[in-house]
């Protein structure tokens, strides 16, 4: 907001209380308008009422509508190109190469931008635990953006603390600025620009606050790894009664991550983005930005009353501006509808966020061809090639260019758009965490049986559920396994509380012949995939796996 007529906001003679002695002239910030440092949920609330950037709805939820951006750009991602970090990075389509030249002037022309505008400072740490965390300045044009950033970030405790803060990585989110495609050369006038030696961020032309979080992922992502933490964009929990018994659901958006470790039995870790270090898993954020489209009260009733609490934020979510109800069901606006809330507004989070080592690793798969079984055991060598592999289908527009029909797609690490070194380096971080811990590894599929998209039905949350509860708690260890006759994984014959038709998938299609064909075309899709990755992959997980 450039307020040039001087006008007083409800937040404006508190906005300097929790300044950090670190200032904006230190990222070269000169004549904007007014600061705001630090400002809580309920100040944040105000100025974002104020400014006119959403709605406050029925039990307290802010809603935004992030248009025309509703999901993430991995298209306008690029990484400065420079010679202290350039050997370490993965260069391609999800780390496209921005000059420093580029980069400088890009920031230069933002620096004159932002004269005169008012803008929201949040001081964060990414990373529960200490011995790892990044201390984080995220800069925002909208307060909607820093009530965003302290609902997923950890927030330091006392006025002295953000008084003596002082960055490690900066972050600037400003939707109005945009940049000039054939100055600097990006593809469109949204981007989002990484420079790790200057230790600085920019997100330009989207308000889709995703962008923030992933953004600040991807940093972590290049920092912790090179320490020996496995980075891993997961969701975790583990059984209250044993801190070593942790279980992490690796998977992309719309796979269940969020959903299935929001387990009533055990405590939630976190419901995206952990590393692994030596002393166990924490996670890298204190709150939760999950998928809300059809949010069911019975299956995910945490997370449903999380929408309808004040603190939470709703992004592109309908709602009715007479009664302020929100229609969780409507997919008017798009269908990736988010909310964002802190972690304690779910029951049984573990306040610390961490624990001890995972004693299971669940890889997730959204099947929309039909043909994968629900759970799978699998050796490490299978665990690393799913890894590297990262199969899934693009669910409801999570990214743009999405429609509403899941789009088969193989993202390595199941994160490929965050990841920043080459999907190998992790692979082989997590081979050495789970032969060092005794790791047992599954591969569940949350997508359709009966036949691919359209005329198969998704598996049910409830059966998914009974299988991973089986699986954690060691009641599959009894089990007679079956070698699948493609992938060579082991597939229980028999599960607690699962029809037995759900757990062979090929006994629910009318026309076994075609089942089996499907079966082989995506046998042979993950082949193809997986030469990308030969030069660098040991022939031992090369070799496990589909055989056609």
């Amino acid at each position: 907001m450039n307020n040039l007529l001087n006008i007083k906001t409800p937040a404006q003679e508190h906005a300097k209380a929790y300044k950090a002695d670190f200032g904006l002239a230190n990222h070269g910030l000169t004549n904007v308008g007014q600061i705001y440092w630090n400002l809580p949920t309920e100040a944040l609330y105000e100025e974002a009422s104020f400014r006119d950037e959403g709605r406050i709805v029925l039990g307290g939820p802010f809603v935004v509508d992030t248009r025309p951006h509703t999901a993430r750009s991995a298209n306008d991602k690029f990484v400065v190109r420079e010679a202290s970090t350039e050997g370490n990075i993965w260069w391609g389509e999800y780390n496209r190469p921005m000059s420093e030249d580029k980069f400088e002037e890009l920031f230069a022309r933002l620096q004159g931008f932002l004269q005169g505008r008012d803008l929201f400072v949040q001081d964060v740490y990414a990373g529960a635990d200490e011995a790892y965390r990044l201390p984080v300045r995220i800069i925002s044009e909208y307060a909607w953006h820093s009530m965003f950033v302290r609902n997923m970030f950890i927030t330091p405790q006392s006025k002295d603390e953000y008084q003596r803060f002082v960055p490690e990585f900066t972050l600037f989110a400003v939707p109005s600025f945009k940049s000039f495609p054939q100055i600097d050369g990006t593809r469109s006038e949204t981007f989002i620009a990484i420079n790790f030696a200057q230790k600085l961020g920019i997100i330009g032309n989207s308000a889709y606050a995703g962008e923030i979080k992933k953004t600040v992922f991807t940093v972590l992502n290049y920092l912790l790894p090179l320490d020996g933490v496995m980075s891993m964009h997961c969701s975790a929990n583990v059984n209250p009664d044993d801190p070593n018994d942790v279980a992490l659901f690796f998977g992309l958006s719309g796979t269940g991550k969020t959903t299935l470790s929001a387990d009533p039995s055990r405590r939630l870790i976190g419901d995206d983005e952990h590393g692994w270090s030596d002393a166990g898993v924490f996670n890298y954020e204190d709150g939760c930005y999950a998928k809300v489209i059809q949010l069911s009260p019975t299956a995910e009733p945490e997370i449903y009353a999380a929408t309808h609490r004040f603190g939470t934020i709703l992004e592109n979510v309908v709602f009715d501006p007479i009664s302020r109800l929100s229609d969780l069901d409507s997919d008017e606006l798009t269908e990736n509808t988010r909310a964002s809330y802190p972690l304690s507004f779910i029951n049984n989070a573990v306040p610390e966020k961490k624990a001890g080592h995972p004693r299971n690793v669940i890889l997730l798969t959204c099947d929309a061809s039909g043909v994968m079984p629900p759970i799978a055991r699998l050796s490490t060598e299978q665990t690393m090639y799913q890894f590297i592999s990262g199969y899934t289908s693009k669910v409801g527009g999570t990214e743009v260019g999405l429609g509403a029909e899941p789009e088969i797609t193989f993202s390595a690490c199941f994160g490929a758009p965050f990841m920043v070194h080459h999907p190998a380096y992790y692979a082989d971080l997590l081979k050495r965490k789970i032969e060092r811990y005794g790791v047992t590894c599954w591969l569940v599929n949350t997508g359709w049986v009966g036949g691919p998209y359209g005329i198969g039905k998704r598996i049910s949350i409830r059966y998914t559920r009974a299988m991973l509860r089986a699986a954690l708690s060691g009641a599959l260890n009894g089990i007679e396994f079956k070698t699948d006759p493609v992938f060579g994984f082991e597939v229980p014959k028999t599960c607690p509380d699962v029809p037995a038709e759900v757990l062979d998938p090929s006994s629910s299609w009318p026309d076994k012949d075609e089942y089996w064909k499907k079966y082989r075309q995506l046998a042979a899709r993950f082949v193809d995939n997986i030469k990308k990755f030969k030069d660098a992959t040991p022939p031992e997980v090369m070799a496990a796996g589909p055989k056609i």
